[in-house]
């Protein structure tokens, strides 16, 4: 539930029981921006990031921050309800295997450019798209690395669903970094008051500049969830040659979480970033995923202004990379897994990186947003591939 700090010059609400120091100085850093509007919001699963905390949400006005963004633009969810009751275990690693032969995972591309009528349409294709765009053909329907997964669900409902968490790949990455810099370049131009050291640099929406990064930024939204249609798409055909074609298949529950958006909130058009955080406007179907092993949700949004209509994207960090490599045990982490029959992508310490035991845990980041969200179907995870 929220909880409010009024130390700076705007208000910081927190749906989070702690805090770490580097995710609330970075918060600190926001709430003192000259052109925040209301205040910082912190989702439960809010962590270290770059600039602003992973699980932050804000609000400006007259500008936009592609650091508030990320690097992974358009990076989200997509859901699939299918009509499959029962599955063994058998069946799953056999589709698992499937998977894993049709979708390139980790830095790995697809050997020929996939159809470019699956990619994003554009009367003109802007400048940084247009640098990368062959190399996005060719990567088009793969997963990436990090914590992004592919993972078989069963259901509260009694059926299997199909969970896919991937984004823009190198094309987000490229136009991120290529406008965070120029940000940063005409800021120092511009002698703002904003210190270089926030790594927060700001294009005003009057500039140029400002609209061709919008306009880059949602040719990668729709980049990322192309990709995760096209994963699905060959997901589910693995499952339909190993179960059979008279398998059924929902259309997709897709969300993106990291992106800012044009929107009204308490009467004023702003520009609300989502970094890391899911869109929870009322009667609005997301996707809150755990970390390897624990459960899923499929929620409603309850459109929380005060969360500027926004909620968690995952479970969020509790451990860095190195340091959940350094801390976990192998062992335990693999038989956490085991233990409950699922299928999973823990082999070797380095994979430890993405075990569960560095994440918050998912059932107290679902009880701090319960004036946020409310849970339509808890999803509990059979098997697991990682990028």
């Amino acid at each position: 539930m929220e909880k409010v700090i009024s130390t700076e010059n705007k208000p910081i609400k927190l749906w989070l029981n702690d805090i770490e120091d580097g995710t609330l100085a970075q918060a600190k850093n926001i709430a003192n921006l000259p052109f925040i509007y209301k205040h910082v919001a912190l989702m439960p699963d809010a962590h270290f990031g770059y600039g602003m905390p992973i699980g932050g949400v804000l609000a400006t006005k007259g500008v936009i921050i592609p650091n508030a963004v990320g690097v992974d633009i358009g990076c989200g969810m997509c859901a699939v309800r299918t009509s499959i009751e029962d599955i063994d275990t058998h069946q799953l690693k056999e589709i698992m295997s499937k998977i894993r032969r049709a979708i390139p995972l980790g830095f790995n591309q697809h050997k020929e450019k996939q159809d470019e009528e699956l990619m994003p349409e554009c009367v003109e294709l802007p400048t940084v798209v247009k640098r990368y765009y062959d190399k996005a053909a060719y990567q088009l329907g793969s997963l990436g690395g990090g914590n992004h997964f592919i993972e078989i669900q069963r259901g509260s409902d009694n059926v299997v669903w199909i969970m896919v968490h991937s984004g823009s790949r190198n094309l987000g990455k490229q136009i991120a970094e290529y406008y965070n810099k120029l940000a940063k370049k005409l800021n120092a131009k511009w002698y703002s008051d904003v210190p270089e050291s926030w790594d927060l640099a700001f294009l005003p929406i009057s500039t140029k500049e400002a609209r061709d990064y919008i306009e880059e930024m949602q040719y990668c939204v729709d980049y990322a969830f192309a990709n995760r249609k096209l994963m699905i798409d060959r997901i589910c055909e693995s499952i339909k040659s190993v179960i059979g074609d008279e398998v059924h298949f929902e259309e997709p529950i897709n969300i993106a979480h990291n992106y800012a958006t044009f929107e009204n909130h308490f009467k004023e058009n702003v520009i609300v970033h989502r970094k890391g955080a899911t869109r929870a406007g009322v009667g609005e179907i997301g996707i809150i995923p755990g970390s390897q092993g624990t459960n899923s949700y499929i929620v409603e949004g309850l459109g929380n202004k005060d969360s500027f209509t926004s909620c968690s994207h995952g479970a969020g960090r509790k451990l860095g990379r190195r340091r959940a490599v350094r801390e976990l045990d192998l062992d335990t982490e693999i038989k956490r897994l085991s233990d409950k029959g699922i299928i999973h992508a823990i082999r070797s310490k380095n994979d430890l990186e993405e075990a569960s035991g560095a994440y918050k845990d998912i059932h107290e980041v679902m009880n701090n947003q319960t004036d946020l969200v409310k849970i339509l179907v808890e999803l509990e995870p059979l098997a697991v591939i990682k990028g």
